[in-house]
C-alpha cells in the first residue's frame, strides 16, 4: 500500500513531503519541550530526528536509481513495451494484408537472409 501512495512522485508531492519534514520537526519539537527536555536538548533531539528521517529518505531514493525503479524508468519501460506491441501489431495487420505469393517471396527472402544454424553431425 505504501508503494502504490509513493509510486508516482511528482515535483509537487517531494515540495509537500519536505514541507511535512519541517512540519514534523516543529512537532517533535514541540512534544520533546512538554515532555520536561530544555529547549537546547530538545532543539537537538528534534534536529537529530529529522536527520534521521533525511538521510533515509535519501538513502531510499539512491536504492531506487541503483535498482533502476524510478518513475521515469518506469514509464520508459511501459512506453517501450507499448510501442513494441504496437509495431507488432502493424506489421502483422500488414503481413496478413499481402497477397499469398509476396508472402511466400517474403518469407523466402527472410530465410535466405537468416539461414537456420544446421546441428553439428556426429562422425
Amino acid at each position: 500500500m505504501v508503494k502504490e501512495r509513493f509510486e508516482h512522485m511528482t515535483r509537487a508531492k517531494v515540495i509537500q513531503l519536505g514541507f511535512l519534514v519541517l512540519i514534523l520537526g516543529g512537532i517533535a519539537y514541540s512534544v520533546l519541550r512538554f515532555a520536561g527536555l530544555d529547549s537546547i536538548s530538545a532543539g537537538i533531539a528534534a534536529q537529530s530526528l529529522l536527520v534521521v528521517v533525511v538521510v533515509a529518505w535519501t538513502g531510499s531514493y539512491l536504492l531506487r536509481v541503483v535498482s533502476g525503479n524510478m518513475t521515469f524508468m518506469q514509464q520508459r519501460r511501459r512506453y517501450q513495451q507499448a510501442y513494441e506491441n504496437l509495431s507488432a501489431a502493424e506489421l502483422q495487420t500488414r503481413f496478413d494484408a499481402l497477397p499469398d505469393a509476396e508472402k511466400v517471396s517474403l518469407l523466402k527472402d527472410i530465410e535466405d537472409e537468416n539461414p537456420k544454424p544446421q546441428a553439428p553431425s556426429d562422425p
